[in-house]
């Protein structure tokens, strides 16, 4: 069959016509994703550079053994031993470190407590902040244990946990014995024996006395009232001098 001049002409025109649309016409092409980074934020540590530079603070901040302040303070450092809550051992020696201006008030609640016929028994001072967080996986109950998301004051130096002891060094009676996460261990607790709600008085009023303040939850535990201007630490106990 024959194609006339014309249709060839208008075949050929609409190639040319396809092939320039064909050209200009965009193609879209899938972008490819770009790998996906993760980026993993460290969690904060409440730990201050202080733990390094121990020996740049001034004399009152330092951390210093309790004997070599007041040597009549009795220690029973629980921690240091396995007669805990956790049962076992935390720390390398039993030794009470606290902020030496903390340390002095206490040498002089001790020396208000002779005069009476009365001393300390100290259980537990300074905690270093990774011992905080030991206790924290076993036992996360704020009321007896600090988050180490905040950590303690005991991190800090400046909290003390301690009973009163007779002139012979035996315990006074309390309401209850020390780490007992119970409410007959809250300050306010009205039960047990009249006598044992006496000692714990006397206690409260003597710490109360040279700056130290009680929780609620703890007859055993103060905070010496400026705790705030220190730093949480993670000195280990050996390391004091």
């Amino acid at each position: 069959m024959k194609i006339s001049k014309f249709a060839k002409y208008l075949i050929l025109f609409v190639l040319v016509l396809f092939s320039a649309i064909s050209l200009h016409q965009p193609i879209f092409v899938r972008a490819q994703e770009p790998p996906r980074v993760e980026i993993t934020q460290p969690e904060p540590s409440p730990i201050a550079p202080e733990s390094i530079f121990m020996s740049q603070l001034p004399s009152w901040a330092r951390l210093v053994d309790i004997r070599k302040v007041n040597p009549n303070i009795r220690l029973d450092i629980r921690y240091a031993t396995t007669n805990n809550f956790l049962k076992r051992k935390l720390y390398t020696v039993a030794k009470c470190a606290l902020r030496a201006s903390v340390a002095q008030k206490l040498a002089l609640v001790q020396t208000d407590l002779e005069k009476i016929g009365l001393g300390l028994k100290v259980y537990d001072c300074y905690r270093p902040f990774s011992v905080t967080k030991q206790m924290w996986q076993a036992w996360p109950d704020p009321r007896y244990v600090a988050n180490p998301a905040r950590g303690s004051r005991h991190n800090r130096g400046a909290a003390i946990d301690l009973t009163l002891v007779d002139r012979t060094g035996k315990e006074l009676e309390m309401p209850t014995p020390y780490d007992d996460f119970t409410k007959k261990a809250h300050a306010d607790y009205q039960g047990g024996s009249a006598q044992s709600r006496k000692n714990r008085q006397v206690l409260k009023d003597a710490m109360k006395k040279q700056g130290f303040i009680g929780i609620t939850t703890e007859w055993w535990h103060f905070d010496s009232e400026d705790w705030q201007k220190f730093a949480i630490l993670n000195v280990s106990l050996s390391e004091i001098p």
